[in-house]
């Protein structure tokens, strides 16, 4: 019974409309919330100690999960924003718009 719960579960979750992401608002927040410690345009280079936005979108781990994932986490020295979904979604969406095209 259990796992078939959890089947049904997986089954509605992969259903629901993908969450939309919106980069321009992830713009917004991390202008107003990050660029006191990050560079979090399109520049290239920061310090060595707090990566740029730009950076962190060459990452090859950079992903949509993994930037999901590292922003719903506390990090000191970082501040605990406490960002909810839909704003972990449009800043993770804002660095992945970063990520230089080959």
């Amino acid at each position: 019974m259990r796992g078939m719960l959890l089947i049904l579960a997986i089954g509605v979750a992969a259903a629901l409309p993908a969450q939309a992401q919106d980069a321009a608002a992830g713009a917004r927040i991390a202008k107003r919330w990050c660029s006191a410690c990050h560079l979090v345009g399109a520049q290239e280079t920061a310090n060595d100690a707090v990566p740029s936005f730009y950076a962190i979108a060459q990452m090859p781990s950079t992903t949509s999960k993994s930037l999901a994932l590292f922003l719903s986490r506390n990090h000191r020295p970082m501040p605990d924003f406490a960002l909810t979904r839909t704003e972990t979604a449009d800043v993770s969406a804002y660095i992945l718009s970063l990520r230089a095209t080959q």
